[in-house]
Parts: C-alpha cells; structure tokens; sequence
C-alpha cells in the first residue's frame, strides 16, 4: 500500500466531467437558435382569396389614434372620430361607423418565418366594431380570426404598437 493521501474532494472538484459540458454545451446552442428564431422571425402579408374558413378567433380592445395612418399586416387603416360616428378608411376604401357597428376588412394571407424558414401559412381576417371615442382615439373590440391555429405571441406581431391590443 501506497502511504500517498488522495484528496477525493480536490479529484470531484477539479473540473466537470464531459458529459455535463456536452450536456451545458447542447442548452447553450438551443438558447442562441431560439433568441436568433424570435429575432428573425417575419410575417408576409398578401391578399388572400374569399370562401376560406376561420376557425380560430382572437380578442383585442385597441384604439385607433384620430387621423393616423396604421398599418396591419399591409391594409392601412385611417380613422376620423366624428361626434358618435367614425369615418374609416381601410386601404383607400370608406365606411362611415356608428357604435356597435362592425367593419370586416377583406381577408389576407401571412406566412411566418424565422431563420428563413416557413412555420405558419394562415389566411386571416379581421373585424373591428366601433365602441366610441376617448380623446383622440377611436376605440374597437377587434377580432382577428385565422384558418389555422396561431399562438397570440405572433398575432401580437401583426398588431403595430401604437394600436395598444389589450387582450379581450
């Protein structure tokens, strides 16, 4: 027998053993792709044609600035409060609104990417009834429906900032 004392703590210590720093090594990769997925994820809108069902349905209260250009997807969007009514203005085309009453904006088709690859092709559409006005702002329950399921964390993305979407 050998009179050598062996440190077992200093031994256990020293270092991680391989397996932990494949194992460090392969959550650290999966964390970069999914933070540069989120970052290059995008949205491609085009119009899309009529007859296609929407299943799935989401629930925003938003408002719209008084004559401000707004953007969804590509339909641009301008509203003008006017006492109890709203004059909107969805891609050139006109539609005057009292409360309660609703504007269907034609449906569109959006492809969700990210690294550059196709996760998502959906058609939506999207309903806004008039609520009436606060300030400057013209207030809607908006209502995006899709043919297929899309998680609320990408439809956000479609929705411009300015719109302040509170979930309904």
């Amino acid at each position: 027998m050998s009179n050598i004392p062996v440190n077992t703590e200093q031994e256990s210590t020293k270092g991680w053993s391989t397996m932990t720093k494949v194992l460090v090594g392969c959550l650290g990769l999966i964390v970069v792709i999914s933070v540069i997925a989120v970052v290059t994820l995008t949205i491609a809108v085009i119009e899309s044609q009529t007859g296609t069902s929407f299943p799935y349905s989401t629930s925003y209260r938003v408002s719209l600035p008084d004559s401000e250009l707004v953007t969804i997807g590509n339909s641009k969007i301008i509203v003008m409060v006017m006492g109890d009514s709203v004059d909107t203005s969805v891609d050139g085309n006109k539609e005057e609104l009292m409360v309660g009453q609703e504007r269907v904006i034609s449906p569109h088709f959006a492809r969700i990417s990210a690294l550059g690859i196709p996760l998502i092709d959906t058609d939506f559409q999207i309903t806004l009834k008039y609520l009436g006005a606060s300030g400057n702002n013209a207030l809607f329950d908006m209502t995006v429906r899709t043919s297929k399921q899309v998680p609320e964390l990408i439809l956000r993305r479609l929705i411009p900032a300015n719109m302040n979407a509170q979930p309904v």
